[in-house]
């Protein structure tokens, strides 16, 4: 029996594909990215009354394609190394399924590197060295989290990795492409957005504990203990509560991000009191949906009162 390929059949085939690659970059989390940018680029418009929506978009897509190619490394390798085994209580991975091989998969991180670095030139151009130095280092960054003789992401400093690169570097670089300088409160801002960033890998590390011991995976989580684990995630997810405290001059635009708190109390609940299983999954998702939100609001709050 001969097999008739229609164009029905290719165009199916081929939403296939691309729905696996969308699924492969973990669109769940993509918002850890975008969330660093949003707040610093907003900040520096409340603090300079400037805001350049060129460098504003450049600087989300460039971050977007770190966070994008770093998942994509971390998918092929994690495979590679065989981390990714069917007991696993993650979301489906692309290599550990089939859907691609991992030389594919590899290349698709290559891909979006290469697509940061090419959209980090303009903003290089008009940053400076600071963006130059940041760009380069993000990158590599990207690639060290899973790549090379002493992965990030095999030891316990996973966590504070991406406080730095998700936080601190992120709304710092994104802050000072958009007002030419630094301010303390960015620096606040910097470390609440973080930290949030940071709890979504903590929850991803407590839930594979078992599976990465078995794997020589030996993560912060490991290193706390399951109890230790689930008090750092509060600390994590409640302490950028206070960020309305520390900001200067922000007027009631900094207070709006408590309409999020009840949310991370939820959170907290289910991390705290659940078992570490398939709950997980969606605790994590919703971390950085908070980490999200907790940006949106701040900088809907200082748009609004700027």
């Amino acid at each position: 029996m001969r097999l008739i390929v229609t164009p029905k059949t290719v165009s199916r085939q081929t939403s296939n594909r691309i729905l696996k690659w969308f699924f492969a970059a973990r669109p769940k989390t993509l918002g850890i990215s975008l969330a660093p940018v949003i707040a610093g680029s907003v900040l520096a418009w409340h603090e300079t009354a400037h805001l350049s929506w060129p460098i504003f978009f450049t600087t989300l897509f460039a971050a977007l394609m770190i966070q994008v190619g770093t998942n994509l490394y971390n998918d092929a390798v994690d495979f590679e190394r065989g981390t990714d085994t069917p007991q696993r209580l993650g979301p489906k991975r692309a290599t550990a399924e089939g859907w691609f091989s991992s030389v594919q998969v590899k290349r698709g991180a290559f891909i979006s590197f290469s697509l940061a670095f090419l959209s980090g030139i303009p903003l290089a151009w008009l940053g400076g060295w600071p963006i130059v130095v940041i760009g380069l280092v993000s990158l590599v960054a990207g690639y060290a989290y899973t790549g090379g003789p002493r992965p990030i992401a095999y030891s316990a400093s996973g966590e504070f990795f991406v406080f730095i690169f998700f936080g601190l570097i992120a709304v710092l670089g994104s802050y000072y492409l958009q007002a030419g300088t630094l301010s303390i409160n960015a620096l606040y801002v910097s470390f609440a957005v973080g930290s949030m960033a940071a709890a979504v890998l903590l929850v991803n590390n407590y839930r594979d504990l078992s599976t990465d011991l078995l794997a020589n995976k030996l993560t912060l989580a490991y290193y706390l203990g399951r109890k230790n684990s689930r008090r750092l995630y509060a600390m994590l997810i409640l302490g950028p509560f206070a960020l309305p405290l520390l900001l200067i001059e922000a007027g009631a635009g900094g207070w709006l991000v408590l309409s999020a708190l009840p949310f991370a109390l939820v959170l907290v609940r289910r991390f705290i009191t659940g078992s570490p299983g398939l709950e997980c999954n969606r605790i994590l998702a919703h971390t950085a949906q908070l980490q999200l939100f907790f940006a949106l609001l701040l900088s809907t709050g200082l748009a609004v009162f700027n």
